[in-house]
C-alpha cells in the first residue's frame, strides 16, 4: 500500500528513523526493525536525519543516539523543534549515556523513553519502539 503524498511505503506496524554513528549498530537495528515489519530509514548522521525529514520521510519515531560527531542527539532535538520537523513523532534516545543530566534534559526536549544501550538487548528495544508506536495509535 502506498502513501500517495510522499510515496513511501506504508506498513502495519509504522515507519522509524534510526540515527547512530556506529555503523554496526546502526545496520543491526535497521535489520531487526525490516524483519519485524517497519519501513527504516537509517541515518549515520544528525545532517543525514534531518535531511531525510526535511524531504518527508514521515517516521512514526525516530531512535537516536546522544553522543554523536558534529551533531549530536541534544542539537539533533532542538533543530527537530526549530524547524518543526516531524511534529508528533516519538522521540527515543538510545544511548550509552546512562548520567540523570543527560536523561533530565532529553526528556525536556521531548524525549519518550531513555534507554541506555547496555541495559537492553535489541529484541527489547524493538519491543519498546513497538509499544510506544501502539500508545501513540490508540490515542
Amino acid at each position: 500500500m502506498d502513501n500517495e503524498s510522499t510515496g513511501q511505503k506504508v506498513t502495519p506496524q509504522g515507519s522509524v528513523l534510526l540515527l547512530d554513528d556506529d555503523k554496526f549498530l546502526l545496520d543491526m537495528y535497521s535489520m531487526k526493525f525490516t524483519a519485524a515489519g517497519f519501513m527504516v530509514q537509517a541515518c549515520f548522521s544528525a545532517e543525514d536525519a534531518l535531511k531525510a525529514l526535511r524531504g518527508g520521510f514521515q517516521a512514526d519515531a525516530v531512535v537516536f543516539d546522544l553522543v554523536m560527531p558534529e551533531r549530536d542527539g541534544f542539537s539533533f532535538l532542538e533543530a527537530l523543534e526549530t524547524e518543526h520537523l516531524a511534529p508528533g513523532v516519538i522521540k527515543i534516545a538510545l544511548t550509552n549515556q546512562g548520567n540523570d543530566t543527560d536523561k533530565e534534559r532529553a526528556e525536556k526536549l521531548g524525549v519518550s523513553r531513555y534507554i541506555v544501550k547496555a541495559s537492553m538487548i535489541p529484541s527489547e528495544v524493538l519491543a519498546v519502539v513497538k509499544e510506544e508506536i501502539a500508545k501513540r495509535k490508540s490515542k
